[in-house]
């Protein structure tokens, strides 16, 4: 044992929290994870986040993902200590180096836009173009009208298909009745869609499509995104 303590022998163990989930998932995650002490398992979100120091505020998105690595007796408060901790940094230099022309107002809607980014691909080239088509509509005025706010705001009501009911039904998460961000993030963003949420691309685009293939064809008038619907959605 002396030998074993001199040596600095120690056996870490890891748990990896990954881009575009809810802190659902990362909870999830955190239980199964080997020799984590469940310290924060029996705590509601809002006790769970007073614990952490931050009071009042919504865990979503809160979270920076990655591998964490941990020794024997670690608690699961300590690994999202250390991943909250991450993401203020991660957020902060988003937020320090953003374009001057973007709409967003606070790291907060910085962290919102992003989680979105996230959720509508995870294709790292099309987030700089989806994420202009948001920031562009934010400067319009237009609805952001994002599938993935909607299916946040349904919580566990969503049996896996969006209908046009959905789509409809009034919730603070439904970009399609509501202007502007949602009240919170919707999911984990990753460095990527941080820096694209903050750096959209030059274009005019308000629409996008996806093309079945992990790419979106974007537009910039209803017209266009007409015929790129018909193309790739409906096989006109």
């Amino acid at each position: 044992m002396l030998q074993k303590l001199v040596q600095g022998d120690e056996a870490l163990r890891s748990v990896t929290l990954v881009e575009g989930w809810t802190f659902k998932q990362v909870r999830e995650a955190l239980a199964k994870a080997e020799q984590l002490k469940p310290e924060g398992a029996p705590l509601g979100n809002s006790e769970l986040m007073q614990r952490l120091g931050r009071e009042g505020v919504h865990p979503e998105g809160r979270f920076y993902p990655d591998t964490y690595t941990y020794s024997k007796g670690s608690t699961d408060l300590a690994v999202l200590k250390r991943a909250m901790r991450a993401m203020d940094t991660k957020l902060a230099m988003a937020w320090s180096q953003r374009n001057p022309n973007v709409p967003l107002q606070s790291p907060d809607q910085v962290l919102t836009l992003a989680s979105i980014v996230e959720k509508e691909t995870g294709r790292a080239s099309d987030q700089p173009q989806i994420s202009a088509v948001f920031n562009n509509r934010l400067l319009l005025g237009m609805r952001l009208q994002t599938d993935p706010t909607v299916i946040y705001g349904m919580g566990e009501a969503f049996d896996g298909n969006l209908r046009k009911n959905d789509l409809l039904s009034d919730t603070p998460y439904n970009t399609y009745t509501r202007t502007g961000l949602p009240p919170t993030p919707i999911a984990m963003p990753g460095r990527q869609a941080l820096w694209a949420a903050t750096h959209p691309a030059a274009t005019k685009a308000l629409y996008f499509v996806a093309r079945g293939d992990g790419t979106s064809a974007f537009s910039e008038t209803l017209e266009e995104h007409n015929r790129a619907v018909n193309k790739y959605q409906r096989g006109k």
